[in-house]
């Protein structure tokens, strides 16, 4: 198996039917049996779906919510976009239906903002890092731990629908809820105190990861 060093960029991609969905570059903090943790600051180059990328500009919905049947059909443009605003670090851990990220004010106080869980498909390792599928529902939790809410249910449904989030995708979903939860009530993986995860900075010295030209190239093996 591949092992990313540290600082080392690492490349996020969703992929769907063979083709890339999205892709974001990442620093690699640390890669290990238990999760490949990685994170970025404002300014890592990433591709999205040309209709999210236009949503997220202008907030508009509707251009939003043309997304998923685009990605249900298979036909989709993408476009470029930067990370903006918040510095964050993934914990992927092998053969779950979850990531676990913390997003971060990257101004002097770099305080945890929020814990955010998206649930995905397992990640498969490559060359220059991982692909996987988002599922579209996210869990937002608290810094505390105290609190939590679920996100994008809509969009989830639509998905179902459309038959992008299969049967088994909803099933395994379904476990990895209370997997989640379980973690949060036991503070396990990132959440135990021990872990630090709310005193963990950004390197402010990261050069801006770039995305590979090939990036688009679905069979990095």
């Amino acid at each position: 198996m591949n092992r990313f060093a540290a600082g080392e960029t690492v490349v996020r991609r969703d992929v769907y039917r063979g083709k890339v969905w999205s892709a974001h570059s990442l620093h690699a903090v640390s890669d290990t049996d238990e999760a490949l943790v990685a994170g970025c600051r404002p300014g890592a180059h990433g591709l999205g779906p040309t209709t999210w990328v236009e949503s997220t500009r202008s907030g508009a919905k509707a251009v939003r919510r043309q997304a998923v049947p685009e990605l249900a059909a298979g036909r989709w443009e993408l476009s470029s976009w930067r990370w903006q605003e918040t510095a964050v670090l993934l914990w992927n851990p092998p053969g779950t239906y979850f990531s676990i990220n913390a997003f971060y004010d990257p101004s002097v106080d770099h305080r945890l903002l929020r814990w955010y869980v998206n649930f995905q498909r397992p990640l498969r390792r490559t060359s220059i890092g991982f692909d996987t599928l988002d599922l579209f529902l996210d869990l937002i939790i608290d810094p505390d731990l105290s609190r939590w809410t679920w996100k994008d249910r809509d969009e989830y449904a639509h998905a179902r629908r459309l038959g992008v989030v299969t049967d088994d995708d909803h099933r395994a979903v379904d476990l990895a809820r209370g997997q989640v939860l379980a973690m949060v009530a036991a503070r396990e993986g990132p959440f135990q105190p021990e872990a630090d995860w709310a005193g963990w900075r950004s390197d402010p010295g990261w050069p801006e990861p770039e995305l590979p030209p090939d990036v688009q190239m679905v069979d990095h093996t």
